[in-house]
């Protein structure tokens, strides 16, 4: 039977594609050798390093983040070749295992998925590799599987104290966009993202936003490569064009994306992101659910992983808002299937959209008899509310004249 009303797609990625960028998605394919391409793809090759914050060069794939994190790895490193990294979630797991299959030696630091990546670990890791034999770092800044984020800022500092030449390689996949990050005040050598989260696009499209340092190293590195390849890339993107077929019409919505992020302000979409972080946690916490995330300096402002209780089924559950609400929430993923239901708070949405999706989720929690408070959805609206206020009076003082 039809149902009535718009799909709440309310899952960490892919996010809902707003219409504007619909209706750019929509335009007639061009010749992706012709002239008119070349000014599309230098316009959106451009734009997209504000997103990343640098002015370094950013690599478009047709392809989705597994292929960003592999050309990363490719462009980067040797056969061999000792890398560094931790086991924050699915998503970071799954990224040791291309490196494995790269034939690279991984370093594998083990959590229980409910913290980031360690700058005390990562300094005493490098401090103690006297011989350099670690070659890259490698962090998921928000790992999607658990609601953690890691912070960037603070490894690169630990690397930098260490004294240690470590690349400093980092997947944003789920934060681009939407979460502070900073590839070129923060060190960062190689950052890995995709078009589905943040940038509001359909999946097709990843992105190697590349450091001098990691430009430098792809000359030396020996790990095969072929449609992963920077150089030629590169090369051709300076007259505007790709040395195999891209992804056109995706780049006719990446520059719309582009042109909306640059309206509201990326400060105002990571502030924005925040307030939606906060309101679901103060929901969660209003029911009675435990999160994933332990430490508050690694909440994500993009999604909430919720915990259910004991014995109770996330999926039964997530099955049931379907059906009932027409609402679509995040699976929990490896070691948290069926014990975690993900609130995607993320990409083209705001305070209503949230609203309606923590509604559907308390009225779920009651049809499902999951033990749980009433009363979360109204916190979070006060909390919205509050909020909202709140900085409408800080711009009306800031607009105030001055007597």
């Amino acid at each position: 039977m039809a149902k009535s009303g718009r799909h709440f797609l309310q899952i960490p990625g892919p996010t809902n594609v707003p219409d504007r960028v619909l209706r750019a998605l929509s335009k007639p394919t061009i010749d992706h050798r012709g002239p008119e391409f070349a000014t599309l793809a230098k316009e959106v090759l451009s734009g997209v390093k504000d997103v990343f914050r640098t002015s370094s060069p950013v690599i478009i794939y047709p392809g989705s983040g597994t292929g960003a994190w592999e050309a990363s790895l490719v462009n980067t490193l040797s056969p061999g070749d000792k890398v560094l990294m931790f086991e924050t979630g699915h998503f970071a797991t799954l990224w040791k295992d291309v490196a494995t299959k790269m034939g690279l030696q991984v370093d594998w630091v083990t959590s229980d998925w409910r913290r980031g990546a360690d700058p005390a670990v990562v300094y005493a890791k490098l401090a103690d590799d006297g011989q350099h034999a670690i070659k890259a770092v490698c962090v998921v800044h928000n790992e999607t599987s658990t609601g953690v984020v890691s912070r960037i800022a603070d490894i690169r500092r630990q690397i930098d104290a260490a004294r240690h030449p470590a690349l400093l390689l980092v997947d944003t996949i789920s934060s681009l966009g939407s979460i502070e990050y900073r590839h070129e005040a923060w060190g960062v050598d190689v950052t890995v993202g995709c078009s589905q989260k943040g940038l509001m696009l359909p999946p097709g499209i990843s992105f190697n936003a590349v450091s001098d340092k990691a430009l430098a190293a792809s000359k030396s590195a020996k790990l095969p490569r072929a449609y992963w390849d920077w150089e030629p890339m590169l090369r051709d993107n300076k007259a505007g064009f790709f040395p195999y077929t891209p992804s056109t019409n995706i780049l006719f919505g990446l520059r719309e994306s582009l042109l909306m992020i640059a309206d509201e302000g990326l400060d105002n979409i990571v502030a924005r992101h925040e307030r939606f972080g906060r309101a679901t946690r103060a929901a969660s916490r209003a029911w009675g659910l435990d999160i994933v995330a332990v430490n508050p300096n690694e909440y994500s402002g993009v999604l909430t992983a919720v915990m259910m209780p004991e014995g109770r089924d996330a999926d039964a559950f997530r099955q049931i808002v379907l059906e009932r609400f027409d609402m679509s929430l995040g699976t929990g993923l490896g070691r948290l299937k069926g014990k975690v239901f993900r609130i995607g708070h993320l990409g083209d949405l705001n305070d209503l959209t949230l609203a309606g999706t923590l509604s559907g989720v308390e009225m779920g929690l009651k049809l499902a008899d999951v033990p749980h408070k009433p009363g979360g959805v109204l916190v979070a609206l006060d909390m919205l509310a509050s909020e909202s206020a709140s900085a409408k009076a800080t711009a009306d003082k800031s607009l105030a004249p001055v007597s």
